[in-house]
């Protein structure tokens, strides 16, 4: 199972990073958990500077920026 994370204060862009993520993973066909962290040490803790950010069981796989359902089904794999 796939370990999910978006790292964010919950903003718009960060709520919809989350939507795009779970769209991917569906699309792909995946079992996955997904997990919203907002907490600021937490988020830091990954060496993120800029969210919203995509972490994939443990590794940082985008940061700053809102990719879609298609950009993100490559980091998946």
């Amino acid at each position: 199972m796939k370990k999910l994370q978006i790292l964010g204060s919950g903003c718009p862009k960060c709520q919809a990073l989350a939507q795009n993520t779970e769209a991917a993973a569906k699309a792909l066909g995946i079992p996955y958990k997904l997990e919203k962290v907002t907490e600021v040490s937490a988020i830091m803790g990954f060496g993120v500077l800029s969210t919203p950010a995509l972490v994939v069981d443990g590794m940082v796989k985008s940061q700053g920026r809102l990719l879609t359902p298609d950009q993100i089904r490559p980091l998946l794999g």
